[in-house]
C-alpha cells in the first residue's frame, strides 16, 4: 500500500510515499515566481476602489496559470498512491484539494489536509510517518 503525504507551499512540493514502511521523497518546485519590488519603484496601476488596472490583472492571472500548471504536475505524481494527505503552511493546499475534487479517482484517496509550518526534509518524513502511524 502506497501511502502518500504532501507538503506544499508556492514554491515547492514534498511528495513523501511509504511503501512496506520504506519511504521516498520527491521535491518539484514550482518555478512561480511573485513580482520583486525594487525600493523607490511606483506602482504600475491604478487603484479605484475594488478595481485594478489591466496590468495588474495581468499580473495575478498570470500567477493563477502557472499555479496551476505547477498543481497538475504534482497530480502527475499521485496515479500510484492509496492514501493521501495534503499539509504545508499556505493556500496553494487548498487550490490542490480543488484540482483533486475534479477527479473522483483522486478524491477517495484523499484522507485529510492540514495546516502545518514549514519543517526540514527529516521533519517532514517523520510527519507522514507518524500521521500513517508507520
Amino acid at each position: 500500500m502506497n501511502q502518500t503525504g504532501i507538503w506544499i507551499d508556492s514554491k515547492k512540493a514534498v511528495i513523501i510515499t511509504f511503501k512496506n514502511k520504506e519511504s521516498n521523497t520527491k521535491i518539484i518546485y514550482s518555478g512561480v515566481e511573485g513580482k520583486n519590488r525594487v525600493d523607490g519603484e511606483g506602482k504600475e496601476f491604478g487603484r479605484f476602489g475594488d478595481q485594478f488596472s489591466t496590468l495588474e490583472k495581468k499580473l495575478e492571472k498570470k500567477y493563477q496559470l502557472e499555479i496551476i500548471e505547477y498543481l497538475k504536475e504534482v497530480i502527475k505524481e499521485l496515479e500510484s498512491t492509496d492514501d493521501l494527505v495534503l499539509f504545508g503552511p499556505a493556500q496553494v493546499k487548498i487550490e490542490l484539494k480543488k484540482l483533486i475534487e475534479k477527479d473522483n479517482k483522486l478524491l477517495k484517496k484523499l484522507l485529510d489536509v492540514v495546516d502545518a509550518d514549514s519543517m526540514t526534509d527529516n521533519q517532514l518524513v517523520a510527519w507522514v510517518k507518524k500521521y500513517y502511524s508507520i
